[in-house]
C-alpha cells in the first residue's frame, strides 16, 4: 500500500493490505502456496540464507499475507501465524521464561491455556500463579524477582472482567516481566493492548478473523524487543500453518470491519433486551452501563465484540436442559465469531482459583450470529419460558 492508503480506514486497509496483484499475476488475491521445499539457485546462496523463503514451515506468500495485515491493524513490529489460539498462547508464554522463572494468569483466562500453564509449563519448571482479573495496579504487590510474564484477557471470554492493561503493563515491567494480551474478543479493531504498554497480543483467529468457523488458526503481534524470543520458540517447536489455512484467515480479514459492526450492534440489542427479562439476574457485557467495569471499557475500547454472558435466577439442571435443548436459532458449541448464533451453559466454579465464582443462579455465554434479531430474541424468548416453568 502506498503511504496515502495507510492512512486511510480500516475498512479500506483491510480490503487492501496485504496484497499485491502485480506479483500475482494479476489475480486479486494472493493464492494458496502448498510447498515444503524451497529451490536455492547457487551454492552461494543457500550459504547466504538471505532468500525470502527458506522452508515451507518458516512460511510462504499465503501466510505473510495475513501476518502483514495483522500486523497493520496491532501497531505490531512483526505478526506470525500459528495453528491455533491456544498455540499462539503457549509459544508467547514460553518465549518469556526458563526453567526456574515464574508466570501470572488472570483467573478469567482462556481455559486450555490454564491447563497448558498448569500441566505443562510446571512441569517444565515454571512455577504458575493466578491473579484477580480486577487487581489493576495491585499487580505490583505479586511481582516476584523471577516473575517473568503476566497474562492477560481483556474482558475474560467466560465472566467479562475488564483488565486495567496500562497498570498491568507498568507493574509487569517495573518488576522485569513482559505483559501478553488476548484480545480475540474486541479484535484490534477495537482494542490495541500494544499502544497501552503490552509487549505480545494472541489471537483465537479461528473466531473473529475468520469468521466462517471454518478453519483453526492462532496469531501472535509483538513488540520489536520480544520478536526474537517469540519467532525462536516458534521456529524450535515447528508451529507453522499451511496456505490453504492462511487463504482462509485472510479472506475473513476483508470483512473484519463490517462483521465487527454488524456483530456489536446486534450483540447489545439484545443483551439490552436480556437485562429486563424476569428470569435474568445480571448480563456481563462491558459495553453496558450496568457492568461494573463499563468505565475501563469506555476508556480503553472503541468497540465491542458478540460475545457476551447472562446469569438466569437459580434453577435445576433440568431448567438448564430445558433452556438449551430445544433451541431453534442458537446452537450449543464451543469457540464463537461465525455467522450463526451460539449459546453454552458455563460451570465456571472449577476454573477459578483466585476469584471464586460467587453469583448465583445458571450462567449462559451466548455469540450473536447474523440472524434476525427479533428472531433471535424470539428463541430465546421461548427458552426463557421453558425455563421459568422447569424452575
Amino acid at each position: 500500500m502506498s503511504e496515502n492508503s495507510q492512512k486511510s480506514s480500516v475498512e479500506t486497509m483491510l480490503t487492501h493490505a496485504g496484497r499485491n496483484p502485480e506479483d500475482q499475476f494479476g489475480f486479486v488475491n494472493t493464492p494458496v502456496y502448498r510447498g515444503s521445499t524451497v529451490l536455492f539457485k547457487t551454492l552461494a546462496d543457500i550459504e547466504a540464507q538471505s532468500q525470502r523463503f527458506l522452508y515451507g514451515r518458516a512460511g510462504n506468500p499465503t501466510t505473510e499475507t495475513v501476518e502483514s495485515v495483522i500486523t497493520d491493524l496491532e501497531g505490531a513490529f512483526r505478526t506470525k501465524l500459528v495453528p491455533s489460539g491456544l498455540a499462539a498462547i503457549t509459544i508467547a508464554l514460553m518465549s518469556c521464561v526458563n526453567a526456574g522463572d515464574d508466570i501470572l494468569i488472570s483467573d478469567s483466562a482462556y481455559e486450555p491455556g490454564r491447563k497448558f500453564a498448569d500441566g505443562f509449563l510446571e512441569r517444565m519448571g515454571v512455577s504458575v500463579r493466578y491473579y484477580d482479573p480486577r487487581v489493576g495496579a495491585g499487580l505490583a504487590e505479586l511481582m516476584k524477582p523471577n516473575t517473568k510474564a503476566v497474562l492477560a484477557e481483556s474482558p475474560g471470554s467466560l465472566t467479562f472482567e475488564i483488565q486495567d492493561i496500562p497498570a498491568l503493563a507498568a507493574a509487569a515491567h517495573a518488576g522485569g516481566a513482559r505483559l501478553i494480551v488476548d484480545n480475540s474478543w474486541a479484535t484490534p479493531l477495537y482494542f490495541k493492548p500494544l499502544a497501552l504498554g503490552a509487549d505480545i497480543v494472541v489471537h483465537a483467529a479461528t473466531k473473529m478473523f475468520v469468521g466462517h468457523s471454518d478453519v483453526m488458526a492462532g496469531t501472535i503481534s509483538t513488540t520489536e524487543e520480544a520478536w526474537a524470543d517469540v519467532e525462536r520458540v516458534r521456529t524450535l517447536l515447528g508451529f507453522f500453518s499451511s496456505g490453504d489455512d492462511a487463504y482462509l484467515v485472510a479472506r475473513g480479514l476483508r470483512t473484519l470491519a463490517i462483521r465487527m459492526k454488524e456483530h456489536q450492534e446486534r450483540a447489545l440489542e439484545i443483551a439490552s433486551w436480556l437485562e429486563v427479562q424476569d428470569e435474568v439476574s445480571a448480563v456481563l457485557h462491558p459495553a453496558l452501563p450496568s457492568h461494573p467495569d463499563h468505565d475501563l471499557w469506555q476508556r480503553d475500547f472503541t468497540g465491542s465484540g458478540s460475545l457476551f454472558s447472562f446469569v438466569l435466577k437459580p434453577a435445576p439442571r433440568a431448567a438448564v436442559a430445558a433452556f438449551v435443548d430445544h433451541l431453534e436459532l442458537f446452537s450449543m458449541g464451543y469457540s464463537w465469531g461465525g455467522y450463526e448464533s451460539l449459546c453454552l451453559p458455563v460451570v465456571i466454579k472449577n476454573a477459578r482459583t483466585v476469584q471464586p465464582w460467587t453469583q448465583e443462579g445458571n450462567l449462559f455465554r451466548v455469540h450473536i450470529g447474523f440472524e434476525g434479531v427479533d428472531d433471535l430474541k424470539a428463541d430465546l424468548a421461548s427458552a426463557l419460558q421453558r425455563y421459568s416453568v422447569a424452575r
